[in-house]
């Protein structure tokens, strides 16, 4: 007699041939958030129903959750998620991270976690017990958490446990057996020891890691690699890319795969390479991965822009693909690129050059007259651009109502004529329109900077970005269409906090906002407009700026607020964003377009997926605005003791930042530079006021200021004001 199965074995053998997929970070989060009291790998387990096989993927998933800090230990292998006491303050213990030290070299530290209000507190670590390696920037710890005072801004902490996998490295300048730490928050230097300098020599760039600290004074650190020379010009983005932890080595499998790769052909392909689609970049650009095309119709306007067919080559859960994965996005220094994908691709058969046959997806769109999107239609193609033009050339062919050679007739005429009507829908739609200055750093062959320019805002750049805009727009349109996971780019209305101070700042110069649920956009464009002509226009776009939320990348859509749409996505640039070739799969698997499209595991953790490239895109655009200002301060070494007109930009109570007319340079004005005076700071007016005298530095204010010290090793200026009693309001 055959013994039937059970029910019970039954699901056993279900699960064995099929597991269950595992839960992604958000979703552990969510369950440990409700759970009645502390719990572990078993009880995560159990809630998921997950199979012993399982096990290991699970306890990275839980071990990269606690490294981060978004889960708390809570006893032996057990965790509880970190909440606020009702009245705001910090929980009694909390994961803290180090993000530099105090005047006297003890570290201080932010909650990994805040979901108040403002700024995060400031938490003051006690210093480590002697024999213990010292806590150094960007190490995480359980601290137990004491306020100080009422306010909840300021604590005293102790560590309790270092998180592992936290690391604990000191980046700096050797001197004398000493470490000038790269970091303006650190503002300490480091110690070290004889024997302890690895064959570093006097100047050169170091990574040490901290050593037992036995005694008082600087702490010992011991160093572990030596990274170049800060004499030598271009160990600026290299500082730059290891302080933040960028990736720049590809693994050699990725390298392989890249090597590897062939053209394609029109096989299961739309052939476009009778369509004279162009790409438009800037001068200096070093891959060219979308391509535009336009002409007039009966309705309007046939637009076709066409991308680079990334997904054709980086396939999920290839090589190439964590390698992507880990980069999530390139990243741009004026003296080099760290790519997202290796040279073969991202220079080669991923990059649209002229004459050349590549494979391509595309979005086909008509518009009206007045530039609203009457349909869009996405395929797979193989194309062939016709001409590489930069923005300059387009410019200027247009000024001069010219037609590049090699180009159809009229070929530039019908790209600007396409989009002044999409620049119609857009004032109609009202976004906000941040012209932001931006600095161009030109080097010689040595890497030495010979000047700082501000980079030129052309039609054509707007053109492009029009046509790209509408690209995005319909890809996420395609994808709701098709009901398929989706990365969007979102973009959430300013926080009330944020907005308020931009509405005392405006009221100063007339300007009123409605209320908060019913900013629109436009309101804060209209702002801007009314001061266009005025010397501070610059500096209030920054403050408009800063009070906007970030922009991110989301599976759930909440829209873009700056650029007032309901729905936007990224398809326009998949060699340097994961993102985009996320969309690129989604759009392959959606339209039956082939067997590279996204996978259902993928799907799943979009997630973490979107938690991951939003960090890396703030790494890397942290990373760039580090470099510029390295390079700035070397640009302004030789310039100590020089005047210079500038405006301040920041009010804070320990001095002035200043932003200097022409380079756009920024840098501190210390408080003690001040006339002498107790200087009270009003954050609400964002102005500093002396108690005697009732003199006032404001945001805005012009002023005439001394260059004193220039640091390129952490980026840093500092000036004196020299014309305080004729330039401050009273």
């Amino acid at each position: 007699m055959v013994k039937q199965p059970t029910k019970q074995t039954a699901t056993k053998a279900r699960r064995r041939a099929s597991p269950p997929a595992l839960p992604s970070k958000d979703d552990i989060q969510t369950f440990i958030r409700n759970a009645a009291g502390r719990v572990g790998k078993r009880e995560i387990a159990q809630h998921f129903g997950l199979i012993p096989a399982q096990k290991n993927a699970l306890k990275k998933l839980i071990g990269d959750l606690a490294a981060n800090g978004a889960i708390a230990p809570a006893g032996k292998k057990r965790f509880t998620r970190q909440t606020a006491r009702p009245n705001g303050l910090l929980p009694d213990a909390a994961i803290v991270e180090i993000t530099g030290t105090d005047p006297y070299g003890d570290p201080i530290a932010k909650p990994v976690e805040w979901t108040g209000t403002g700024r995060p507190p400031v938490i003051f670590m006690h210093s480590e017990k002697r024999g213990t390696a010292a806590l150094a920037r960007g190490e995480r710890v359980l601290a137990k958490l004491r306020p100080i005072g009422r306010s909840g801004e300021k604590y005293e902490g102790r560590t309790l446990k270092r998180i592992a996998g936290a690391t604990a490295r000191v980046m700096g300048v050797l001197h004398k057996n000493r470490i000038e730490p790269i970091d303006k928050r650190e503002k300490a230097a480091w110690r070290v020891p004889e024997g302890e300098a690895g064959g570093a020599l006097d100047g050169d760039l170091v990574l040490a890691e901290p050593l037992p600290q036995t005694g008082y004074g600087l702490r010992p650190a011991r160093v572990v690699e030596r990274l170049g020379s800060m004499d030598d010009p271009k160990s600026v983005s290299l500082l730059c890319i290891r302080q933040h932890g960028i990736p720049d080595v590809f693994d050699p499998a990725a390298v392989a795969e890249a090597d590897a790769a062939k053209g394609v052909g029109p096989t299961g392909r739309e052939d476009l390479r009778a369509v004279p689609l162009i790409t438009i970049d800037g001068e200096d650009a070093r891959d060219f991965d979308d391509a535009v095309f336009a002409e007039p119709v009966e309705s309007g306007w046939r637009l076709i822009v066409a991308i680079a067919d990334v997904a054709h080559y980086v396939r999920p859960s290839s090589a190439l693909d964590s390698a992507a994965f880990e980069r999530g996005n390139s990243v741009y220094f004026p003296d080099r690129v760290v790519p997202m994908l290796p040279e073969a691709l991202s220079n080669g058969w991923c990059s649209l050059r002229p004459h050349e046959d590549r494979g391509c997806l595309f979005v086909e769109m008509l518009i009206d007259a007045a530039g609203r999107k009457l349909s869009h239609r996405f395929g797979r193609g193989l194309m062939r651009s016709f001409a590489r033009l930069t923005y300059e050339q387009v410019q200027m062919a247009t000024d001069r109502g010219e037609n590049p050679a090699d180009l159809p007739p009229n070929q530039i005429d019908h790209l600007y004529s396409a989009f002044r009507a999409l620049l119609a829908a857009r004032t109609a739609r009202g976004t906000l329109d941040l012209d932001l200055p931006e600095r161009r750093v030109l080097l010689d062959e040595a890497g030495t900077v010979t000047s700082v320019v501000p980079r030129a805002r052309l039609d054509s750049h707007r053109l492009i970005e029009e046509f790209m805009v509408l690209a995005n727009v319909a890809a996420a349109e395609e994808l709701e269409r098709l009901h398929q996971a989706c990365m969007y780019r979102v973009h959430d209305r300013p926080a009330p906090e944020k907005l308020q101070a931009l509405r005392d700042f405006l009221s100063g110069f007339g300007i009123s906002l409605p209320p908060g649920d019913r900013l629109h956009p436009r309101d804060l464009d209209n702002a801007l407009r009314k001061t266009a002509t005025t010397e501070q226009s610059s500096l209030i776009s920054e403050v408009v700026l800063r009070s906007m939320a970030q922009a991110q990348y989301a599976p759930d859509n909440i829209g873009h607020f700056g650029l007032a749409l309901p729905r936007y996505a990224h398809f326009t640039s998949p060699i340097r964003r994961y993102a985009d070739l996320l969309v690129h799969r989604a759009l392959v698997r959606g339209l039956g377009l082939g067997k590279d499209g996204l996978t259902a595991d993928e799907a799943a953790r979009f997630p973490d997926i979107a938690a991951h490239i939003s960090g890396a895109e703030r790494r890397a655009a942290l990373a760039e605005r580090d470099a510029i200002d390295r390079y700035l301060a070397l640009f302004m070494a030789d310039k100590i003791g020089t005047q210079f007109p500038a405006r301040i930009s920041g009010v804070t109570r320990f001095g002035l930042f200043v932003t200097l007319e022409g380079s756009g340079a920024s840098g501190l004005v210390p408080v003690s530079t001040l006339p002498d005076d107790f200087w009270i700071h009003d954050e609400a007016a964002q102005a500093l006021t002396g108690r005697r005298t009732r003199r006032t530095w404001k945001l805005a204010q012009s002023v005439n200021v001394l260059l004193i010290e220039a640091a390129p090793i952490t980026g840093g200026l500092t000036f004196h004001i020299v014309d305080s009693s004729t330039r401050a309001r009273r």
